[in-house]
């Protein structure tokens, strides 16, 4: 079998049975943490949360019971831990368990080094395997499932015919043409058509070092698959100390930064906290308004020119040390200047996907008129559409843009309801409308 038909038969197979699960460990040996991380993470956490049982403690580090138990057996070889003597009666009369007086010292001596407890990070380097295992070009979205996940919006087929390679090959696309025609729509709908789910890690370890993933804001948590009783197939148990999510969608603007790339380190913690591009791993991160940010557009893609070729990301810790991470990300860069006015052809060369949204033709652009007006309960004029394309459009050289239709039809919806009146569409409303979706070019007095 050939790399190409090997890779869309791996592609075929996530279709139909999903993302692999990462397994469970089954005992420390699995781990590949330091054993004294663990300890202390878990002494941390009975610390910190006054928790006495295996069971909770197991929910609380994120792992087996059988491993959670391995380490407390550990803690108390180390004397660290004690059993209470006593059984509970509410837990099925499981032991109990606290810390000695030197496992106190201890945690406290662990927490003035790091803060961090609870979830039990995954090692940088079994994260790599389950990024391969979702990877996002391993997804082939097909044009129905673009369109589906499109049909709000008119676009021509041209379009299609070029955003559907785009997303499937899972590599870089600039977005580029004039403002207010959707590129931001677009890179949504992309997001939307990616319907599986991936597994996000709460936060992964290197040399020593925690580093949180996970992000409520960035990472939508999927619902939580039941058990049908009457069903021959169970639910597939994976490694809880991931987070079973949709694809990630970073969504970033004017405000993007460089620094917002690095690893953001917390000095009272002492932990790290992933960039933007980082939780993005296995979905999309969209740099929208690209041009519009303090750091030159060049320097930005500069920036990629690493993970875009090479498919990882450089990122130093506070001591200088820099490592690898996987970098699995589609990137979608949407800017309202032309390219040539923003970036050198070495740049252009490292995104792979170039695609022009232009504005829609005078035909689009009255079905985008009639859909908006339908949606906002305005009935259509026959002599305001006439005006506004013989008499308005002209004055602009007949140039449409996606956003006008519900820019006009909100300004009559707002006057409409200021005069009192029911909503209706007239050329005197059209002429009103209009005047606020453009500025009159006038020198001001000060």
């Amino acid at each position: 079998m050939n790399q190409t038909n090997r890779r869309r038969s791996q592609m075929n197979m996530q279709v139909t049975q999903g993302v692999q699960p990462p397994p469970p460990p089954s005992g420390l040996n699995e781990m590949r943490l330091p054993l004294v991380m663990m300890r202390d993470i878990l002494i941390k956490t009975m610390f910190r949360k006054n928790i006495d049982l295996v069971s909770e403690l197991a929910e609380a580090i994120c792992l087996p019971r059988a491993v959670t138990q391995e380490l407390v057996d550990m803690g108390r070889e180390q004397r660290l831990i004690e059993a209470t003597g006593t059984l509970n009666a509410n837990s099925g009369s499981e032991m109990g368990y606290q810390l000695t007086d030197a496992g106190k010292s201890r945690a406290l001596d662990a927490l003035s080094q790091s803060e961090y407890f609870g979830a039990m990070p995954v090692p940088l380097s079994v994260y790599r395997e389950q990024v391969q295992r979702q990877s996002i070009r391993n997804i082939q979205i097909t044009r129905k499932e673009l369109i589906d996940a499109m049909g709000h919006l008119v676009l021509p087929d041209s379009l299609l015919d070029h955003l559907g390679p785009a997303v499937s090959a899972g590599r870089s696309i600039l977005m580029y043409g004039p403002p207010g025609n959707g590129k931001s729509s677009i890179s949504n709908g992309i997001r939307d058509a990616m319907g599986d789910k991936i597994y996000v890690p709460r936060a992964i370890e290197y040399a020593g070092q925690v580093i949180t993933v996970y992000d409520p804001i960035v990472h939508s948590k999927a619902e939580v698959e039941v058990d049908d009783p009457g069903s021959l197939r169970r639910k597939r148990t994976f490694d809880t100390r991931y987070v079973r999510c949709e694809r990630p969608t970073v969504i970033t603007g004017g405000e993007l930064s460089l620094d917002m790339l690095d690893l953001v380190y917390n000095p009272t913690a002492r932990t790290y906290q992933a960039p933007l591009q980082l939780k993005s791993t296995g979905g999309i991160f969209i740099v929208d308004d690209l041009g519009r940010q303090a750091e030159p557009p060049q320097s930005l893609v500069n920036r990629w020119i690493v993970p875009l070729e090479e498919s990882k990301d450089i990122l130093a810790l506070q001591s200088g040390e820099k490592f690898e991470v996987p970098f699995d990300t589609l990137v979608i860069f949407s800017t309202n200047f032309h390219p040539n006015e923003i970036f050198d052809q070495a740049a252009l060369r490292r995104i792979f996907f170039k695609i022009k949204i232009d504005g829609p033709n005078q035909a689009n652009f009255l079905k985008i008129f009639a859909m908006v007006a339908k949606k906002k309960q305005m009935p259509l004029d026959e002599a305001a559409l006439v005006h506004l394309l013989k008499v308005k459009y002209p004055t602009i050289d007949n140039i449409y843009a996606n956003y006008q239709p519900a820019f006009l039809i909100d300004q009559m919806v707002s006057i409409c309801e200021f005069e009192g009146i029911p909503y209706q569409m007239s050329p005197e409303l059209i002429d009103r409308a209009w005047a606020n979706m453009f500025v009159k070019e006038e020198k001001i007095i000060h």
